[in-house]
């Protein structure tokens, strides 16, 4: 199975588990638990769904396979500091106000 195919089926069992469970989360978004254990206390983040396929997001997805394997069971959890991760939710909704940001 490609990577782009494992993350879809890991990402469709991970919204139903959420649609089951109670957390205020709001239609549209997913809560993920980020941080590295041990280093730092790992929090809670809710982002919109839609994060989930952009490329710099899927870094940190390819990172959490590697470190917990997609068979982990409970929220998805992003094992990288939570300062690089607001960084990159930074990047993300920049991007998304300012499309073209990023060309030459």
């Amino acid at each position: 199975m490609e990577f782009g195919a494992e993350v879809a089926e890991c990402l469709m069992a991970a919204e139903k588990k959420m649609k089951k469970e109670k957390g205020g989360v709001p239609k549209g978004c997913i809560a993920v638990k980020v941080g590295v254990e041990g280093e730092e206390p790992v929090q809670r983040v809710v982002i919109p769904i839609h994060y989930l396929y952009h490329p710099l997001f899927m870094r940190l997805l390819e990172e959490a396979k590697e470190v917990y394997g997609f068979q982990a069971s409970g929220p998805l959890r992003i094992p990288c500091a939570i300062d690089d991760f607001l960084h990159v939710r930074w990047l993300i909704e920049r991007e998304k106000h300012h499309p073209n940001a990023f060309s030459c």
